[in-house]
């Protein structure tokens, strides 16, 4: 690939990360200060509710803002389209939401759940707004642009969740952190990027970018509903608090990935896209990715599996000392994020969203089977299934590859078993350093300091490809 678009991809990148580390960064102090504050059984509340809105969440795209992206000549007839279809869709779900209120609350026995559903909804109609603006934004790889949308709401939001949970709102300053936050992003977002929706309006063109997108969305729909089924069973066969547990050991990990993972989906879906005719540059991108992201991955999801315990009791204190099981459980899984991202963005990218739908659909069989088999045992057996799963979705999601580009899933573990093998050795290390009896803050630090250390050190002394481009990447921003 050209060397200017390969610098611009990696500009790119540290815009799209670096705001997903700020808002990230801000999200997660939010939460433990929130942790500290209220109960498990607030979050668990709230984590209720978010099952069916982040199910309508899947709606408010409709797969139509990546077929915007993978469009190699969408114009402004395309996105206004676009625009006033999912801004329709999202007033209809709202509806939806409203009047189901009730019958949710009913489901959950618990009719304090009807106001917040209510409000809470809220966010579907404002993504419906932000939705093409942040297609836009990708497409044209206007990353910086995201940078302070995202930290604006994401600030303004920590401080009126912080301040309402310290008054005494409860569950009520989650709620108003979340939409607050979308609220803010999305002003910020329309005032800074300069696309408006013109008078205009084509049925053809939505139903050609339908025609690729309702595959996408299926898929979308089927994940997600898969992923937060989970939420929904605990939810209702075992307790809020039980289910506040399960998700405060998938956020720490999620955090982490999300940062990274999202920086990566976001920027090489359009760059990819941009190459859709040259199968050896895809490959490229793709086999980069995979290297890359788990060189940064692998080392924080391997030091935090290890490193669990004290920095839960640090940080949220020992009542949520039961999450910390569930929380190894998830790095383990999401270390192998990459290999995922980076295969299903090049499917993307080639325009074979059929194939995508059809790895779903085989995906969320095997995994609702893992996930009947062990809903009935106990909360820890359906995290447990998640690995099983995992590993499986590896295999599958890298098959098409094999044809689309010569790349299998075996060269792709090779590519990343180094940096495997380095942050194994690193948690190994990490793990004996946190025997020493001493109080958990400075055990903790060591523990960091060490983990990088070793893992850094290592890769210098044996010149590993990932951290000498890295580096250099690094080198050639910061001159920038």
């Amino acid at each position: 690939m050209d060397s200017k678009k390969t610098q611009s991809t990696m500009i790119n990148f540290f815009w799209r990360f670096a705001e997903r580390c700020g808002a990230q960064f801000v999200t997660l102090i939010v939460s433990i200060v929130l942790a500290r504050v209220l109960t498990p059984s607030d979050f668990g509340t709230v984590s209720l509710v978010m099952v069916f809105i982040t199910i309508m969440q899947v709606f408010v795209d409709s797969g139509l803002g990546t077929a915007l992206v993978q469009k190699k000549n969408a114009d402004d007839l395309d996105f206004s389209s676009v625009f006033y279809f999912n801004l329709a869709v999202c007033l209809v779900l709202y509806v939806g939401m409203f009047v189901a209120a009730p019958h949710i609350a009913r489901f959950y026995s618990d009719d304090s759940l009807i106001s917040i559903i209510r409000v809470i909804s809220l966010t579907i109609i404002i993504s419906g707004v932000k939705g093409i603006q942040q297609s836009y934004v990708s497409r044209n790889m206007l990353f910086k642009r995201f940078f302070f949308a995202t930290l604006g709401g994401t600030i303004f939001s920590a401080f009126l969740g912080i301040g309402m949970a310290y008054v005494g709102c409860g569950v009520w300053s989650i709620v108003a952190q979340q939409l607050s936050n979308t609220a803010i992003d999305t002003l910020i977002l329309w005032v800074t990027v300069k696309w408006r929706p013109k008078k205009m309006f084509s049925w053809k063109r939505l139903k050609g970018l339908l025609s690729y997108g309702w595959k996408l969305l299926i898929s979308s729909l089927l994940d997600t509903v898969y992923n937060n089924l989970r939420n929904l069973i605990i939810g209702k066969i075992y307790t809020s608090a039980d289910l506040a547990y399960y998700n405060q050991g998938d956020k720490f990990p999620k955090v982490i990935v999300t940062n990274i993972n999202a920086s990566i989906d976001s920027v090489l879906l359009p760059s990819m896209a941009g190459e859709q005719d040259h199968c050896d540059r895809v490959k490229s991108m793709t086999r980069r990715a995979i290297k890359t992201s788990t060189y940064i991955m692998a080392p924080l999801m391997m030091g935090l599996m290890f490193c669990a315990e004290p920095v839960v009791k640090l940080l949220l204190t020992d009542k949520w000392l039961p999450c910390v099981p569930y929380l190894r459980i998830f790095c383990f899984t999401y270390m192998f994020w990459p290999i995922h991202t980076a295969n299903l963005n090049a499917i993307k990218a080639m325009g074979r969203s059929d194939l995508f739908l059809k790895l779903e659909i085989v995906k969320k069989i095997m995994g609702l089977t893992l996930l009947l088999l062990t809903m009935r045992i106990s909360v820890m057996a359906m995290a447990y299934s998640l690995i099983v799963s995992g590993i499986c979705s590896q295999v599958l999601n890298s098959w098409p590859n094999w044809k689309l580009l010569d790349y299998n899933y075996f060269e792709q573990l090779r590519d990343i078993l180094p940096s495997i093998v380095m942050a194994l050795l690193m948690g190994i290390i990490v793990y004996f350093v946190g025997l020493l009896r001493l109080p958990t803050i400075i055990v903790l630090f060591i523990q960091i300091i060490a983990g990088a250390a070793i893992y850094v050190g290592t890769s210098a002394l044996l010149h590993l490809e990932e951290f000498e481009y890295l580096f250099g990447m690094v080198k050639s921003f910061l001159k920038r």
